[in-house]
């Protein structure tokens, strides 16, 4: 049976992250998207948190406490006080998280040390690519082997390129599936162009050239016919999804306290029929989209296949985080359409749903 009653160590983890996204995340979104530049001093005050080593093994400096429902929980209250902040604070799991659960024992012993340290060191992985036909399990970038080793070429786009990274997890078509693969970003043939996105603008994201980079063997993730890259999916799907819903609850709750204080014709623009039911809509609408994130990350804690689970969350949580910041531009009316308030800043960010894959994980 289902039971989505929050622990008392799960609802004291979404109070701490509740207040931090109040008080050192929302207040600074607005400056942050404008300066398309993350606050690397709350990024690293949420490292403290340990909102990614918490998951990690305890071998390797972690907490050993890997659930996708916390984490789910994690990332709603984070992408409520600002997405693009919350996915750089996220972006160490890109790395550690496939790492942990495909990697080697010298891959873990050698890359996840640094996720658990003092240091905030961010992650970056590169699933998306800039083409027509693009199919996230069907990579049109190749690797090749070549001697003992592997050769890379092909094009990423919407890659997180935060500063301090050492590797960037690269997916990629071999002779015998779809791979990962860990490239150094400081490898020859890997070239990094900066991106200017419609939304997420705090968030430093590059897209990828991939010319020949020359790999050895161990730089590949996991040996399997691309089980790896799929399972990477689900749990991006999963993360996305929690993500969407976080920002649609910010759009929503702007768009009711502006209702409850905009007046006109003496009476709260809340009490209007109109304005009232947009709002109502607006509730059940993220109440649904969190109970499938929810249902999703159960199903994977369970050891179960959540590959439906997971593409339905993350398709309704995309479609509601849309519908709701556009609904709440449309009940502040002219303020809506102005960089002074937020949804108009939550409408940016949920257009990016419909792109986005595996830009954070649970």
């Amino acid at each position: 049976m289902i039971d989505f009653e929050p622990s008392d160590e799960q609802k004291l983890v979404v109070e701490t992250v509740r207040s931090f996204a109040a008080s050192e995340m929302r207040p600074r979104a607005r400056e942050s998207f404008e300066a398309r530049k993350l606050p690397d001093d709350a990024i690293a005050r949420a490292h403290e948190l340990g909102l990614v080593a918490s998951a990690l093994p305890e071998e390797h400096g972690g907490g050993g406490e890997r659930s996708a429902v916390t984490a789910a929980l994690v990332i709603e209250e984070l992408a409520w006080g600002d997405l693009a902040i919350a996915l750089g604070i996220l972006s160490p799991a890109l790395v550690a998280y496939p790492v942990c659960d495909f990697g080697s024992p010298e891959q873990r012993r050698t890359l996840l040390p640094a996720f658990t340290g003092d240091r905030f060191v961010p992650g970056s992985l590169a699933v998306v690519e800039p083409c027509f036909r693009f199919d996230a399990e069907r990579p049109q970038t190749r690797a090749r082997r070549e001697g003992s080793g592997f050769s890379l070429s092909g094009r990423k786009c919407f890659v997180p390129w935060q500063s301090g990274g050492g590797e960037v997890l690269v997916s990629a078509t071999t002779d015998d599936g779809a791979a990962l693969f860990l490239v150094p970003r400081t490898a020859s043939g890997l070239v990094a162009t900066p991106e200017r996105n419609m939304g997420i603008g705090a968030l430093p994201t590059v897209e990828l050239a991939l010319e020949d980079v020359r790999l050895p063997a161990q730089a590949r993730v996991g040996k399997s016919d691309g089980s790896e890259l799929a399972a990477l999916l689900v749990r991006g799907r999963v993360a996305l999804a929690a993500a969407a819903v976080g920002v649609a609850r910010a759009a929503y709750e702007v768009a009711r306290d502006y209702a409850k204080e905009r007046q006109t014709f003496g009476a709260p623009i809340a009490t209007r029929q109109a304005i009232a039911f947009k709002l109502a809509d607006m509730a059940i609408e993220i109440d649904g989209a969190r109970l499938l994130a929810w249902e999703a990350a159960w199903t994977l804690d369970q050891g179960a296949d959540a590959t439906r689970a997971a593409a339905l969350a993350h398709q309704q949580a995309a479609r509601v985080a849309l519908e709701v910041a556009d609904g709440a531009v449309q009940v502040l009316g002219g303020h809506g359409y102005t960089r002074e308030y937020l949804p108009e800043m939550h409408l940016r960010d949920a257009r990016g749903f419909a792109s986005f894959e595996a830009i954070a994980l649970v």
